[in-house]
């Protein structure tokens, strides 16, 4: 097996001060930095004094470059792998690196730091105990209320990534998905200058960022509460099937028959007042 490490090391989420001691040990002291983009992970670097060189490793030529960096870990060099921000693999690239060091034997080491998420969810006063990551819903409309739609009934609290042009789309699919009145949390640029963390019904956040033009700016993490395990259950799934069902029924049928499956009362199935026949 090979003496080489590949270091999976987390940076700031924004405050450049969350750098471990430990991290700033690794990064000096590998011999070259994997980074998302290097101009990014330059500007760390500098903050701190660290000159150790970058090589770019993002989706676009992570499969390319996974068998040259294993090479040189097997020829004695020990490598950092790093994101743009937080912890490297989550809703990042990296996974194929890892997978083939850890297929050639080379050991996998993390330096744990900041996650966005994590983050969030340590504010939000949301369960906790049991979470569903789903990073990035889908960018288009139809695929992003699909995805929503399969998450309705789930019980677990969910946290998601979002960018500052879709935050108002993606809130307003929430709460017609989930239901107005579901508990959720917006967390907004995290440990930076401009900090929020806004709480309440999915209504609410939607009618807030839709009224202020500056929780439209930044980055996001947005949770919401799992559906209860009863009503809310029920009527998430019932949410779910009406909007599967509506592909090819009338509205009023599609209600009709995802109540009956469902158990949830068919008025709270309708989106709106407009799709009631």
């Amino acid at each position: 097996m090979s003496v080489s490490i590949l270091h999976v090391v987390a940076t700031p989420i924004g405050n450049l001060g969350d750098l471990s001691p430990r991290a700033l040990d690794t990064l000096r002291s590998v011999a070259a930095i994997c980074a998302e983009d290097t101009r990014h992970t330059r500007q760390l670097l500098k903050h701190h004094g660290i000159d150790t060189p970058l090589l770019a490793l993002h989706q676009h030529n992570e499969d390319e470059m996974a068998g040259r960096l294993v090479a040189r870990m097997q020829a004695g060099e020990s490598l950092a792998l790093v994101s743009d921000a937080g912890t490297p693999l989550v809703s990042d690239p990296g996974f194929r690196l890892v997978r083939a060091a850890r297929a050639a034997g080379i050991k996998v080491s993390p330096v744990p730091g900041p996650c966005a998420f994590v983050a969030a969810l340590s504010v939000a006063g949301l369960p906790s105990d049991r979470i569903a990551f789903e990073g990035f819903l889908p960018a288009r409309a139809a695929a992003r209320r699909e995805r929503l739609a399969l998450l309705a009934s789930e019980q677990r609290t969910l946290a998601f990534y979002e960018a500052s042009h879709r935050i108002e789309e993606t809130l307003a699919d929430m709460r017609d998905v989930f239901g107005a009145q579901r508990q959720a949390v917006i967390a907004r640029e995290l440990t930076k200058l401009f900090e929020t963390v806004l709480d309440g019904t999915l209504a609410e956040l939607c009618e807030r960022v839709a009224a202020d033009p500056d929780q439209r700016k930044g980055e996001f993490v947005v949770l919401v509460q799992g559906a209860g395990e009863d009503a809310d259950a029920r009527i998430a799934e019932g949410r779910r099937l009406y909007a599967k069902l509506g592909e090819h029924l009338p509205p009023s049928t599609a209600a009709k028959l995802a109540a009956e499956l469902s158990g949830a009362p068919r008025k709270a199935l309708y989106g709106s007042s407009e799709e009631r026949e």
